[in-house]
């Protein structure tokens, strides 16, 4: 591919072995140190760093790393200045950042860079053993956001069929779901939120899932915890793959069929981890702040170090038998976020408190809302939505009083007819379960 630098003679083969890959890393590390010294921002930030020594730890931790916070300080245009490379004319497309807060910024890619990013998709279908021939149905939001078209853009070079669904502001989800019943998609790619979601408003449709054409649900963009999961593959009867990445870098890896960790294609991006506090290397199975530095994509936008705000442990291998596992080492997420609320003086982690809730087999879906009383005080409201058939009084008694004994504290709690939340989820990318309307 143009503006590789280094790399494998056909980039759509998986390389040989692991010693073939440390000898990849080596060669991109050093084209990706240098598309990065062509760049404003980085105009003595690289001084005394050694490029030839970049296989030195020591060395590679000079390199300074580099945030969202930053780029979210510049205009659009502080942006293109400071860190890309090329002319208009060598851009491809734009990639929008994730996440549901914020100012999102646009990343421009090369068409080496798009080419890339296709063979990382496309090595999500493989890693999760998903054979050519099956039919997807893709509902990512399907737009400037790379998700969700670049999913269905990968899918034909592995030989999968697609369904451009999109999310539910897209295409209404009691669409989609007739989609499903009529054309028989055998894999359901979307967030974890919206898969579960349709499967709220199949259950108030009395539509059951289980029996629906859907075996494998592939899901990205959101943390996957374990309750998520569950909760998933008991609506859908499915068995549930997770996959990771970032528009800042691409589809950076998957689980095989152990489900123990995220296999990262370390040819294509070099990881490590840091200690949150000190940012002192770890690179072990220690939980420590993910970096990521694009090998293959960064021909637009050299990212160095790039700090992903994820908590990894880094493993050598897994328990998945297949090639993928064999060549890639793991990462496994700790699952913990900067995402809390404080209320009454009591800190509750937005990822506890929802996998909670999401274990809690009578609730479809949920929603937090904080609010400040006349009185000054502060109240939390739980709005709820539960299973179809379930006693309503008999069940948020039950949930308010394990709320109680969990996290000591008191909700008030809104029933809401199956779908309610569905109707506001779908304005948003990522569902906003957690409202604060403190004042």
């Amino acid at each position: 591919m143009a503006g590789d630098g280094a790399g494998m003679s056909d980039p759509f083969q998986l390389p040989a072995s692991r010693d073939e890959i440390r000898a990849i890393q080596s060669r991109r590390k050093r084209a990706a140190f240098e598309r990065a010294q062509r760049a404003g921002w980085y105009a003595g930030k690289l001084d005394g760093i050694d490029p030839d020594r970049l296989d030195d730890p020591e060395e590679w931790a000079k390199i300074p790393i580099l945030d969202k916070d930053i780029l979210r300080q510049w205009s659009h245009r502080e942006f293109m200045d400071r860190l890309c490379i090329v002319d208009n004319t060598d851009i491809a497309e734009y990639w929008r950042s994730g996440g549901s807060t914020g100012k999102p910024v646009f990343y421009p890619r090369t068409f080496a860079d798009v080419d890339y990013g296709m063979l990382s998709w496309r090595r999500a279908w493989g890693v999760t053993e998903t054979p050519p021939g099956e039919l997807a149905h893709i509902c990512f939001p399907i737009g400037v956001h790379p998700a969700g078209q670049v999913w269905a853009r990968g899918a034909h070079g592995a030989g999968v069929g697609v369904l451009w669904a999109g999310a539910g502001n897209a295409m209404p989800t009691r669409v989609q779901l007739d989609l499903i019943e009529n054309i028989r998609p055998t894999v359901l790619v979307g967030m974890p939120s919206f898969a579960l979601h349709m499967a709220n408003i199949a259950d108030a449709e009395g539509i059951d899932l289980r029996e629906s054409s859907i075996t494998r649900i592939i899901t990205a963009a959101e943390s996957l915890s374990d309750a998520k999961r569950e909760k998933l593959s008991r609506d859908w009867g499915a068995e549930v793959y997770d996959v990771f990445g970032m528009s800042e870098a691409g589809l950076m890896g998957g689980e095989g069929h152990a489900h123990d960790g995220i296999h990262i294609w370390t040819d294509m991006y070099f990881i490590e981890t840091v200690d949150e506090q000190t940012l002192e290397p770890l690179n072990d199975e220690r939980p420590g702040m993910l970096l990521v530095t694009p090998l293959v994509t960064g021909h637009a936008t050299p990212f160095l170090r790039w700090n992903s705000g994820d908590i990894v442990s880094l493993h050598d291998g897994g328990a998945t038998g297949h090639r993928y596992a064999d060549l890639f080492p793991m990462i496994r997420h700790a699952h913990r976020t900067a995402g809390f609320f404080k209320v009454r003086g009591i800190n509750v982690n937005h990822t506890d408190f929802e996998d909670f809730i999401f274990a809690d087999p009578k609730v479809n879906d949920f929603q937090v809302v904080l609010t400040t009383a006349e009185s000054g005080l502060e109240d939390v409201l739980l709005r709820l939505e539960l299973k179809r058939g379930a006693e309503a009084t008999e069940a948020v008694d039950a949930l308010r009083f394990r709320i109680r004994q969990a996290f000591e504290l008191a909700v008030a709690t809104e029933v809401l007819p199956n779908g309610e939340l569905g109707k506001d989820f779908e304005k948003f990318m990522k569902a906003p379960r957690f409202v604060d309307r403190r004042v």
